[in-house]
This record gives structure tokens, C-alpha cells and sequence, in this order.
């Protein structure tokens, strides 16, 4: 039999009581298996037997579904190794774990069965997706409208009251914050606290028991698995995607001198990194790296991730520090490493979205735009120059009298980041966000120059410092009313910028209606209301809930926003966007208008050009000084009117017709989305520089 049909049953099958483990450099491994009411008392030990491909293997008929088992492993006593045979060790194929008396862990044989009754993954095209990230408690543990025994739960994500809030908001897909089985660092635990994010993996192939509901968690074998899957097949029943976000970078495990529960003492020499002398090489900053160099780690991730795409009909994976999986042998990043090669041309895992952080803490580890076709990555760049723009480079203005840049930089990355992502890719390899998990929420990227984390425990040193943020002004809340005009405003052209670039738009739950972490840019130990989404909005949070309704319809009504590819120089591309690009006077961009600080005024002309969808154009207006302006709006062939749609400076602003070269006020700080109505010209030949003559125009900016 080839190695691979071994090493696809590795784990247990409960139909033939067949258990398979691999280990090179271990010399006997044992199953242990354990009374039906005492999971510390051992009924029974099994030798496996090793074949030529360092596959071990046994066999009990009492492996049937509910069955506790542990691995007992003996090896060398080397520097690279970590045998101990009086340990239990979790298998890693392990498709259900459970608790002992004594707090350890205990594998048990899962019970599959479900019916899925005929639903189906959505399949959302890319350039339709929108994610939404969400902690999968958080979300949901305080929403009134769900039964209390059902928040922070699987099944709240999975109530009709979540999926219609979701379906309201104009959300694709739902990414969740690490659900597979993690436990808490060491570290938080001696201090009294915990790990709220779940960003330490204890077993790749388990759903995390404690985000099921009590019922489940009590009802037996099978029953959080049956309630995770339930909640999947509801949402996709809605046309909602899920995606995960997964860190098979690191381990639970920890530094050396970590706890020992599975791939340290079944095979430390070739699941982590390690120098000669058997220190750690850590790129993660977690404590270890799993060696992704090693088959058999490479194989235990490709194995998961078929695992939940299939069996449990997962639509796509964000991958935490993801450069950590794709590093060779001398732990150098390899862009064509065969784990991220196979992740995207593997035939079991067609059609799931696979996105990378594309970036870790070792040497290299900032590999943006370095992913393989197939991949989305996300766009730090786009991050911090959205913020500067609408944030920074505001208080730079009020300090010094100008801006520190221009606006030629927001606008490639607005475009689709073009000068990161290669032609090949397009603009749907760009996750764009202004927020996440970590970090800043958007609200308070309005109110906080600086992070305020004393409740982490870690006298504020945690958490990043280069946080793009200003406060206008008042450190913390105000209840000065220019102030707080400015922030909600701020945040009304930040989720515009994020809503209306190309590329794949991420929200971070509560963004929409302005959730704050009280200055809180690293809140992963807080499992409390600091980290819950609020369901009590005051005025101006749903009427800034609203504005996010508003720009996802638009967005989903507008293809000229959502391009699939970058134009070409010459000629038409399908299912791209015919970009120009205009000054406050409604002519074509000059060096100077893409460079000059003090020329912060931009009218973007975007035409579709369709493959699937009908002809689209809009202009989108962006005003990023504190003083009102008036533009011309562009003469442009083709156009005969500009069609008001949204305003960020005025909620309310009426849908209202202006002729191309008319003059037009915007407000101070603010944008303006328009639908150019007319009919479709063939484009010109464009070219990528500026200042070109008026027979001409830019396809984007210049790099800045």
C-alpha cells in the first residue's frame, strides 16, 4: 500500500476498531484504553506494531464510538527527544478529547453521524465575499433575542436570531476566532487568568468543547460535534460561509519546559524545531514552531484541513502566522514549499478559501504579497495607510499646518494594491481590513492615542505601540460634541474606505456599530464584556450600523467596486475595473495632485467591465482635509449625470442628480459615492503614470 493510503487513516476508524500513529523515532508506542466511568483507570494496553513507513498500528474491538483511549510512547533519551512512557498522550489524529478528574486529557472514538439534509456549501464567489470575524462566544453571549442556555454557543451562531442579523448587516461569510480545542497558557493560568482568543492549539482535528452548550457538552459521544455541525449547516442553509481561523503554527505544547501532551512526547525530534542541543527554534513567539519542513507535519495539517472542509463542510481557513508553514529546512520561507503549494491544488480542498497572516516573528517573516497564486492574504499595508490617512495624517495636518503625505498611496491600495499583489493574482488576493481580533476596534482608533492594557496583567507592555490611531483631540471618552462628530464621522469614511476598495473586505464584529475595548488593543485574556459584542446600541450607534447596512448594499449593487482582476495596460480585461482618476477641478491627476499633502482631494472614475454582470460606473469623491471644498465634477465619455448614493458627512443626504463639470461641495474630512449614469464606452488605451493628456488616462497612481 503506498505510504499516503497509510497516512490518510491515521487516527483511529471506529468502523474496524484500527488504530494508525506515526512515529520515526519512537521505539514502542502503546494504546491504552480506559473504563466507561473512570478515565484514569487504565482497562487495557495494546502494543502497536510498526511498519516500513513508521506507521504504528492496532487493533480492539472495544474501539467503538465513546471509547477513551491514550498513547503511551517509548523512545530514545536524546537532546532532540522527549519520551516519557508513564505519560498519556493525546493522539493527534484525535477526533473527540475529554476531560479527567485529574485534569488531564483523554482521546476518545467519535461518533460521525449526521445528516445534513441536502445542504450545501454557497460557494461564494470571491469578489461577493465579505467576512465578518467574530469570536465564537462573543458574538452571541450576550444577545437577548437567543435562549440563555444557547449564548456564547454553537447553536446561538446558529440561532435565527444571530442568521438574520448577519443576513441584515449584508455579511457573506462568518470567520471565527480558533475553534478548535485550546486550553490556556501556563503562564495565564498562574496568573488567574485565561486565553479568551484561543490562540493555542491543543488538537487539530476537535471542535472546542466548551463553545458548545451545556447539553451538548453532557450529552455524550458525538453530541458538541453534532452541535457544530448543526450550526454550519444552518448558516449554510442562509447562504452564509464559515471560515476558521486556524493555528497550526504552534502548539499548546509550549518552550521545552511546557506541558507534554501529544506531538512533543510522540515525536519532538520531527514535529518542532529545534536546534542541536534541542532548544526550540520559535518564529511564532508562541514557545515552539511545528516543523513544516517534516512530512509528517505537513501531512498532519493537510489531513486537518480536509478533515473540516469535508466531513464538517468548512468553506475556508485564515491561517495564523501562515509564513511559519510555508519555512524549509533551514527555516527560511519558501513561497513554493510544498505545504502551501498542496493546501491550494490539493483536489480535496477545491473551492475553500484559503487566507494567510502573512507574517511571523522570525527572520523574513513579512511575506505580504509573497503567497502563491490561490492564496488571499492580509493586507497590512492597506491597514496602516487607511489609518494614517484618515487618522494620522489628520493630526500631522493640526499640528504642522499639512499633511505628512499625499494621497496617491490610499488610492493604490483602494484600487486593489496593485504595487503588492501580482497581476497573475489580482486584486481578490487582498483581505482588506482597518481592524481585527487584535488591535484597536475602529471606534477606538477614534478616541485613543495610545493602548491602555493594565487589566492584561502585563504593566501595559503587551499589545503593539504602532497603533495609527488619534483621539481628535481627548484621550478616552468626551462628551465634548465636536469631538465626538469628528470621531463618528472618522469612522463613518473608514468603513466607507474598507466597504468601497477592491479586494476582499474583513469587518471585525462590533465595528458596525462602533464597539469600544475601552483603549484595549490586546484583550486575548479577557473573557468578559470587554470582549462581547453589545446588543444595546444608543442612537448613534445604530445610525453608524445603518451607514455599514448601506455600503454593503452598495457594494453588492456596484461590480465597478469589486473587480475580479487588474487591467491591462492595453486593451479590455473581463471582470476588471476601468480606473481615472481626477483632481478637485476635474482634471486628470498631476504628479503633484497624487504627492502633494496639500492635495488630499480625489475623484475616482470606475468603470466594470463586464463578464457576468451588467455595466457599471461610479465615481467615488474622497476629501481628506478639515476644511470644505468645492470639485468639478469630471467630464468623462459616456456619462451624462452623477447619481448621489451616500455621503459619509450627511446620513440623510438626498439622492440627487449633478451634471458632469457642474461644481460640487464636499465636506470637510469626508466622501462622497456616486453612480455615474450614462452608457459604456470602450475604454481607452491606458497607461500607469500620471499627468497624461486628456486623450488618455491612468489606470492607477504611481507608487508611493
Amino acid at each position: 500500500m503506498p505510504e499516503t493510503d497509510f497516512l490518510r487513516t491515521l487516527g483511529v476508524s471506529g468502523a474496524t476498531g484500527v488504530i494508525r500513529v506515526w512515529s520515526q523515532s519512537a521505539t514502542a508506542i502503546e494504546l491504552c484504553l480506559f473504563d466507561e466511568t473512570d478515565a484514569d483507570w487504565v482497562t487495557e494496553s495494546i502494543p502497536l506494531v510498526r511498519d516500513s513507513h513508521d506507521v504504528w498500528s492496532g487493533r480492539s474491538p472495544k474501539l467503538v464510538p465513546g471509547t477513551r483511549y491514550s498513547l503511551r510512547v517509548t523512545g530514545p533519551n536524546g537532546p532532540n527527544d522527549a519520551f516519557d512512557p508513564s505519560m498519556h498522550l493525546i493522539d493527534p489524529y484525535a477526533r473527540g478529547l475529554a476531560r479527567t478528574p485529574s485534569g488531564g486529557w483523554r482521546s476518545y472514538v467519535q461518533d460521525d453521524s449526521f445528516d445534513w439534509e441536502g445542504v450545501r456549501k454557497p460557494g461564494t464567489a470571491r469578489d461577493h465575499t465579505v467576512i465578518y470575524e467574530a469570536h465564537a462566544k462573543g458574538l452571541t453571549k450576550l444577545n437577548p433575542e437567543i435562549p440563555e442556555a444557547l449564548r456564547g454557543t454553537y447553536a446561538g451562531i446558529g440561532h435565527p436570531s444571530t442568521i438574520a442579523y448577519l443576513l441584515g448587516l449584508g455579511v457573506t461569510a462568518v470567520e471565527l476566532l480558533p475553534v478548535h480545542q485550546f486550553i490556556s497558557e501556563e503562564r495565564l493560568i498562574t496568573q488567574g487568568q485565561r486565553n479568551y482568543w484561543g490562540y493555542n492549539t491543543l488538537n487539530f482535528f476537535t471542535p472546542h468543547a466548551a463553545y458548545a452548550s451545556r447539553d451538548a457538552q453532557f450529552g455524550g459521544t458525538g453530541a458538541v460535534l453534532r452541535e457544530f455541525k448543526t450550526m454550519v449547516k444552518n448558516l449554510h442553509a442562509a447562504g452564509l460561509e464559515v471560515i476558521l481561523d486556524v493555528v497550526y503554527n504552534h502548539t499548546a505544547e509550549e518552550g521545552t519546559t511546557g506541558p507534554t501532551s501529544s506531538l512533543r512526547g510522540i515525536d519532538n525530534a520531527n514535529y518542532y524545531r529545534q536546534m542541536a542541543d534541542g532548544d526550540y527554534i520559535d518564529v511564532t513567539g508562541c514557545g515552539n514552531t511545528v516543523n513544516f519542513s517534516r512530512p509528517a507535519a505537513q501531512r498532519l495539517v493537510l489531513d486537518s484541513l480536509r478533515y473540516w472542509a469535508n466531513d464538517l463542510q468548512i468553506d475556508g481557513f485564515r491561517f495564523d502566522l501562515a509564513p511559519a508553514l510555508g519555512r524549509n529546512d533551514s527555516a527560511i520561507f519558501d513561497p513554493a514549499n510544498p505545504l502551501l503549494t498542496t493546501i491550494i491544488t490539493d483536489p480535496r480542498l477545491q473551492g475553500v478559501k484559503m487566507i494567510a497572516e502573512p507574517w511571523d516573528v522570525g527572520m523574513g517573516g513579512w511575506q505580504v504579497g509573497n503567497f502563491p497564486t490561490g492564496w488571499a492574504e492580509w493586507n497590512d499595508g492597506y491597514r496602516d495607510r487607511m489609518r494614517d490617512f484618515w487618522l494620522t495624517d489628520i493630526a500631522t495636518e493640526r499640528a504642522r499646518g499639512t499633511a505628512s503625505q499625499g494621497i496617491g498611496g490610499m488610492a493604490r491600495r483602494l484600487a486593489g494594491s496593485g504595487h503588492v499583489f501580482s497581476h497573475e493574482r489580482g486584486p481578490l488576493a487582498s483581505v482588506n481590513f482597518i481592524t481585527a481580533h487584535d488591535g484597536f476596534t475602529v471606534a477606538d482608533l477614534t478616541a485613543y492615542n495610545q493602548k491602555h492594557n493594565l487589566g492584561n496583567g502585563e504593566s501595559n507592555s503587551d499589545g503593539t505601540d504602532n497603533n495609527h490611531s488619534y483621539n481628535f483631540g481627548v484621550e478616552g471618552p468626551t462628551v465634548d460634541p465636536a469631538i465626538l462628530a469628528t470621531r463618528r464621522r472618522t469612522m463613518r469614511n473608514l468603513l466607507g474606505t474598507l466597504l468601497l476598495s477592491a479586494g476582499i473586505p474583513m469587518i471585525t464584529a462590533g465595528d458596525e456599530f462602533g464597539r469600544s475595548q475601552r483603549g484595549n488593543n490586546n484583550p486575548y485574556c479577557h473573557d468578559s464584556d470587554l470582549n462581547w459584542l453589545s446588543w444595546q446600541r444608543e442612537s448613534w450607534q445604530s445610525e453608524l450600523q445603518a451607514v455599514t447596512v448601506k455600503l454593503l448594499t452598495l457594494r453588492r449593487e456596484n461590480p465597478a467596486l469589486r473587480p475580479v482582476r487588474f487591467g491591462h495596460n492595453s486593451g479590455r480585461t473581463p471582470s476588471a475595473t476601468q480606473m481615472d482618476w481626477y483632481n478637485a477641478e476635474g482634471q486628470f491627476m498631476s504628479i503633484e495632485n497624487w504627492d502633494s499633502p496639500s492635495s488630499r482631494t480625489l475623484q475616482y472614475l470606475a468603470a466594470s467591465t463586464p463578464e457576468f454582470e451588467a455595466f457599471n460606473r461610479t465615481l467615488l469623491i474622497v476629501h481628506a482635509r478639515e476644511r470644505n471644498t468645492t470639485v468639478t465634477l469630471p467630464r468623462h465619455p459616456g456619462v451624462t449625470a452623477y447619481l448621489l448614493l451616500w455621503d459619509s458627512a450627511d446620513d440623510n443626504a438626498a439622492t440627487t442628480e449633478f451634471a458632469p463639470g457642474s461644481e460640487h461641495a464636499v465636506s470637510a474630512t469626508s466622501m462622497q459615492l456616486f453612480r455615474a449614469v450614462g452608457h459604456a464606452v470602450a475604454p481607452p488605451v491606458t497607461i500607469l503614470q500620471p499627468g497624461t493628456p486628456p486623450e488618455t488616462t491612468p489606470e492607477v497612481p504611481p507608487a508611493t
